[in-house]
Protein backbone atom coordinates (compact mmCIF):
# COMPACT_ATOMS: atom_id res chain seq x y z
CA UNK A 1 0.00 0.00 0.00
CA UNK A 2 1.13 3.47 -0.97
CA UNK A 3 2.48 5.90 1.97
CA UNK A 4 -0.82 8.86 2.93
CA UNK A 5 0.47 11.45 4.78
CA UNK A 6 -3.15 10.97 5.56
CA UNK A 7 -3.97 7.74 6.06
CA UNK A 8 -7.28 7.90 3.37
CA UNK A 9 -10.26 6.44 4.86
CA UNK A 10 -10.89 3.73 2.21
CA UNK A 11 -7.76 2.08 3.02
CA UNK A 12 -8.96 1.95 6.78
CA UNK A 13 -12.37 0.69 5.88
CA UNK A 14 -10.72 -2.66 3.66
CA UNK A 15 -8.36 -2.87 6.37
CA UNK A 16 -10.18 -3.27 9.27
CA UNK A 17 -8.02 -5.68 11.37
CA UNK A 18 -4.66 -3.18 11.62
CA UNK A 19 -4.94 -0.53 14.24
CA UNK A 20 -5.06 2.80 12.42
CA UNK A 21 -6.37 5.39 15.15
CA UNK A 22 -8.04 5.24 18.48
CA UNK A 23 -11.27 6.63 18.58
CA UNK A 24 -11.84 9.01 21.70
CA UNK A 25 -13.79 12.05 21.99
CA UNK A 26 -11.32 13.88 24.01
CA UNK A 27 -8.20 15.87 22.69
CA UNK A 28 -5.51 12.16 22.93
CA UNK A 29 -3.09 11.70 20.34
CA UNK A 30 -0.59 8.94 20.19
CA UNK A 31 2.95 9.19 19.32
CA UNK A 32 4.97 6.46 17.96
CA UNK A 33 8.65 6.28 16.94
CA UNK A 34 10.08 3.54 14.48
CA UNK A 35 13.24 1.76 14.35
CA UNK A 36 14.98 2.37 17.12
CA UNK A 37 16.42 2.43 20.01
CA UNK A 38 19.75 4.30 18.74
CA UNK A 39 22.18 6.11 20.90
CA UNK A 40 21.61 10.01 21.77
CA UNK A 41 18.77 10.14 18.89
CA UNK A 42 15.99 7.83 20.86
CA UNK A 43 17.81 9.63 24.43
CA UNK A 44 17.05 13.23 23.05
CA UNK A 45 13.56 12.16 22.06
CA UNK A 46 13.29 10.43 25.58
CA UNK A 47 13.87 14.55 27.32
CA UNK A 48 12.05 15.76 24.21
CA UNK A 49 9.03 14.10 25.53
CA UNK A 50 9.82 14.54 29.24
CA UNK A 51 9.82 18.15 28.47
CA UNK A 52 6.47 17.97 27.61
CA UNK A 53 4.95 15.43 30.25
CA UNK A 54 4.40 13.27 26.79
CA UNK A 55 4.43 9.42 26.55
CA UNK A 56 4.68 7.35 23.02
CA UNK A 57 5.27 4.29 21.91
CA UNK A 58 8.19 2.80 20.70
CA UNK A 59 8.54 0.12 17.74
CA UNK A 60 11.68 -0.96 18.02
CA UNK A 61 14.37 -3.52 15.77
CA UNK A 62 15.38 -6.42 17.75
CA UNK A 63 18.81 -6.06 16.46
CA UNK A 64 18.73 -2.40 17.63
CA UNK A 65 17.69 -3.36 21.05
CA UNK A 66 20.44 -6.64 21.18
CA UNK A 67 23.21 -3.91 20.38
CA UNK A 68 21.85 -1.00 22.77
CA UNK A 69 19.80 -2.48 25.79
CA UNK A 70 20.66 0.43 27.90
CA UNK A 71 18.75 2.44 25.21
CA UNK A 72 15.89 0.16 24.95
CA UNK A 73 15.47 0.24 28.94
CA UNK A 74 15.25 3.75 29.32
CA UNK A 75 12.33 3.93 27.24
CA UNK A 76 10.84 1.02 29.93
CA UNK A 77 12.01 3.14 32.90
CA UNK A 78 10.86 6.24 31.64
CA UNK A 79 7.48 4.92 31.23
CA UNK A 80 6.65 4.67 27.54
CA UNK A 81 5.16 1.75 25.74
CA UNK A 82 7.17 -0.62 23.31
CA UNK A 83 6.26 -2.83 20.30
CA UNK A 84 8.21 -4.97 17.58
CA UNK A 85 9.60 -4.35 14.72
CA UNK A 86 10.43 -7.53 13.54
CA UNK A 87 14.45 -8.51 14.25
CA UNK A 88 15.69 -6.98 10.78
CA UNK A 89 13.26 -4.41 9.91
CA UNK A 90 11.85 -6.98 6.99
CA UNK A 91 9.97 -5.92 4.28
CA UNK A 92 7.28 -8.24 4.27
CA UNK A 93 6.38 -7.72 0.77
CA UNK A 94 10.14 -9.52 0.27
CA UNK A 95 10.20 -12.49 2.51
CA UNK A 96 7.90 -16.05 3.16
CA UNK A 97 5.42 -16.24 5.63
CA UNK A 98 7.85 -18.59 7.92
CA UNK A 99 10.54 -15.94 7.83
CA UNK A 100 8.68 -12.99 8.59
CA UNK A 101 6.80 -14.81 11.26
CA UNK A 102 10.03 -15.95 12.54
CA UNK A 103 11.78 -12.74 12.37
CA UNK A 104 8.99 -10.69 14.38
CA UNK A 105 9.47 -14.22 17.15
CA UNK A 106 13.05 -13.27 17.33
CA UNK A 107 12.27 -9.60 18.10
CA UNK A 108 9.76 -9.95 20.55
CA UNK A 109 12.73 -12.77 22.76
CA UNK A 110 15.09 -10.12 22.43
CA UNK A 111 12.37 -7.74 23.61
CA UNK A 112 11.45 -10.18 26.96
CA UNK A 113 15.93 -11.08 27.48
CA UNK A 114 16.20 -7.20 27.69
CA UNK A 115 13.15 -6.05 29.46
CA UNK A 116 13.66 -5.63 33.09
CA UNK A 117 10.13 -5.67 34.76
CA UNK A 118 7.48 -7.45 32.94
CA UNK A 119 6.88 -9.23 29.46
CA UNK A 120 6.07 -6.33 26.93
CA UNK A 121 2.81 -6.49 25.05
CA UNK A 122 2.09 -7.70 21.49
CA UNK A 123 2.00 -3.99 19.76
CA UNK A 124 3.38 -4.55 16.35
CA UNK A 125 4.39 -2.49 13.42
CA UNK A 126 4.99 -3.79 9.75
CA UNK A 127 8.19 -1.85 9.06
CA UNK A 128 7.26 0.08 5.45
CA UNK A 129 3.54 -0.52 6.28
CA UNK A 130 4.04 -3.68 4.38
CA UNK A 131 2.36 -7.14 5.20
CA UNK A 132 1.09 -9.93 3.48
CA UNK A 133 -2.67 -10.54 4.44
CA UNK A 134 -0.84 -14.00 5.35
CA UNK A 135 1.58 -12.84 7.24
CA UNK A 136 -1.07 -10.08 9.50
CA UNK A 137 -3.05 -13.26 9.64
CA UNK A 138 -0.67 -15.60 11.36
CA UNK A 139 0.85 -12.79 13.75
CA UNK A 140 -2.65 -11.71 14.61
CA UNK A 141 -3.29 -15.29 15.69
CA UNK A 142 -0.61 -15.23 17.91
CA UNK A 143 -1.74 -12.45 19.72
CA UNK A 144 -0.12 -9.62 18.02
CA UNK A 145 -2.10 -6.37 17.08
CA UNK A 146 -0.68 -4.63 14.16
CA UNK A 147 -0.57 -0.80 14.50
CA UNK A 148 -0.41 1.43 11.61
CA UNK A 149 -1.17 5.13 11.18
CA UNK A 150 -3.61 8.13 10.74
CA UNK A 151 -0.91 10.46 10.22
CA UNK A 152 3.19 9.85 9.26
CA UNK A 153 5.06 13.04 9.13
CA UNK A 154 7.57 11.21 6.52
CA UNK A 155 10.80 12.57 7.93
CA UNK A 156 12.55 9.66 7.08
CA UNK A 157 12.43 10.73 3.27
CA UNK A 158 15.67 12.87 2.64
CA UNK A 159 13.66 14.63 -0.16
CA UNK A 160 11.39 16.11 2.07
CA UNK A 161 12.20 19.42 4.11
CA UNK A 162 11.59 19.69 8.04
CA UNK A 163 9.07 22.25 7.51
CA UNK A 164 7.22 20.08 5.21
CA UNK A 165 7.30 17.54 7.63
CA UNK A 166 5.60 19.40 10.09
CA UNK A 167 3.69 20.73 8.21
CA UNK A 168 2.07 16.96 7.38
CA UNK A 169 1.81 16.85 11.09
CA UNK A 170 0.01 19.75 12.38
CA UNK A 171 -2.15 20.09 9.31
CA UNK A 172 -3.57 16.31 9.78
CA UNK A 173 -3.58 15.92 13.65
CA UNK A 174 -6.68 15.32 15.27
CA UNK A 175 -8.57 13.18 18.35
CA UNK A 176 -7.37 9.59 18.53
CA UNK A 177 -4.55 10.01 15.60
CA UNK A 178 -1.40 7.64 16.04
CA UNK A 179 1.57 10.05 14.46
CA UNK A 180 4.71 8.04 12.97
CA UNK A 181 8.07 9.42 13.57
CA UNK A 182 11.54 7.74 13.59
CA UNK A 183 14.52 8.02 16.09
CA UNK A 184 16.62 6.84 13.47
CA UNK A 185 19.93 8.59 11.77
CA UNK A 186 18.18 8.27 8.14
CA UNK A 187 15.44 10.55 9.74
CA UNK A 188 17.67 12.78 12.21
CA UNK A 189 17.63 16.14 10.48
CA UNK A 190 14.15 16.68 10.11
CA UNK A 191 13.21 14.94 13.62
CA UNK A 192 15.31 17.30 15.22
CA UNK A 193 13.02 20.43 13.58
CA UNK A 194 9.89 18.59 13.35
CA UNK A 195 9.58 17.21 17.05
CA UNK A 196 9.73 19.80 19.86
CA UNK A 197 7.52 22.01 17.42
CA UNK A 198 5.59 19.43 16.94
CA UNK A 199 5.30 18.96 20.96
CA UNK A 200 4.74 21.97 21.67
CA UNK A 201 1.69 22.69 18.89
CA UNK A 202 0.17 19.77 20.96
CA UNK A 203 0.55 21.60 24.52
CA UNK A 204 -1.31 24.83 23.43
CA UNK A 205 -4.41 23.37 21.80
CA UNK A 206 -4.84 20.79 24.68
CA UNK A 207 -3.93 17.34 23.58
CA UNK A 208 -2.77 15.11 25.93
CA UNK A 209 0.41 12.41 24.16
CA UNK A 210 -0.33 9.18 25.24
CA UNK A 211 1.26 5.20 25.08
CA UNK A 212 -0.70 2.79 23.07
CA UNK A 213 -1.83 0.16 25.38
CA UNK A 214 -3.03 -3.46 24.89
CA UNK A 215 -6.04 -3.14 23.00
CA UNK A 216 -9.31 -3.54 24.85
CA UNK A 217 -13.05 -2.98 24.61
CA UNK A 218 -12.29 -0.11 26.68
CA UNK A 219 -10.11 1.45 24.00
CA UNK A 220 -12.94 1.94 21.49
CA UNK A 221 -11.24 -0.84 19.09
CA UNK A 222 -12.68 -3.54 17.50
CA UNK A 223 -10.80 -6.34 16.22
CA UNK A 224 -12.43 -7.89 12.94
CA UNK A 225 -12.87 -11.51 12.92
CA UNK A 226 -11.24 -13.52 11.13
CA UNK A 227 -12.79 -14.94 8.07
CA UNK A 228 -13.76 -18.75 8.27
CA UNK A 229 -11.66 -21.08 5.88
Amino acid sequence: MSLWVKTNRFVKTIFPNYIWAIPTDSKEVFLTFDDGPIPEITEWVLHQLEQYNAKATFFCIGNNIQKHPAVFQKVIAQGHAVGNHTFNHLKGWEVSLEDYVENTKKCSVTMVNHHQNSEPGHLFRPPYGKIKPAQAKALRHLGYKIIMWDVISMDFDASVSPEKCLENVLKNVENGSIIVFHDSVKAWKNLEYVLPKTLEFLQEKGFVCSKINEPSPHDGITIAPEPKQ
